[in-house]
C-alpha cells in the first residue's frame, strides 16, 4: 500500500484527485497508475483503470485472473465492474470510501454472487494504510476548498 501512496503523492502534485494503484502478480509489481482525469479530459482514467490499463498491456492479456491490486480507496462502480471484468484475483483499498465505494461501503460489486466473477474484498483497515489514504484525500479537497 505504501507504493498506491507513492502513486496517490504523484496525482497531489499533478493537482490531480490523490488516488493511486498497482497491480502485483506472484509478488512482484505488473503496473502502476494515479489518477489522471483531469489531465487527460478523460472520466475514466481513474488510478485503477490507468494501472489495468497498463497490466493487460504488459502481461498481453486482459485477463488478469492472478493478480492483485492495491488502491488508496475503495474502488468506485466504475473501477469495481472493470476489476471484475479483468478477473482480479483480490482487491486491497485503503481508505473506505462512503459515498461511492463499490467493494463494501455503498455498493458490493466486486463480490456479487450474481457476476460471474468475485473478487476477495480486504481493506479499510490500519493494516492498510487506511488513515494515511484518507488523509490525502482531506487533505487534498481542504486545500481546494480554501483556494
Amino acid at each position: 500500500m505504501a507504493q498506491a501512496l507513492k502513486e496517490a503523492y504523484k496525482a497531489y502534485k499533478c493537482n490531480e484527485v490523490p488516488v493511486g494503484a498497482l497491480i502485483v502478480k506472484n509478488g512482484k509489481i505488473v503496473s502502476r497508475g494515479f489518477n489522471k482525469c483531469i489531465s487527460t479530459l478523460d472520466p475514466t482514467a481513474h488510478a485503477e483503470i490507468v494501472a489495468l490499463r497498463k497490466a493487460a498491456k504488459k502481461l498481453q492479456n486482459y485477463r488478469l485472473n492472478d493478480c492483485c491490486i492495491y488502491v488508496t480507496i475503495e474502488p468506485c462502480v466504475m473501477c469495481a465492474g472493470a476489476l471484475v471484468n479483468a478477473r482480479i484475483r483480490k482487491i486491497v483499498f485503503g481508505a473506505i470510501d462512503i459515498k461511492a465505494g463499490a467493494c463494501k461501503s455503498v455498493f458490493e460489486i466486486a463480490n456479487n454472487k450474481k457476476l460471474n466473477h468475485q473478487a476477495e474484498i480486504v481493506g479499510g483497515k490500519e493494516q492498510y494504510l487506511s488513515l494515511e489514504c484518507a488523509n490525502i484525500l482531506c487533505n487534498f479537497f481542504k486545500e481546494r476548498r480554501n483556494k
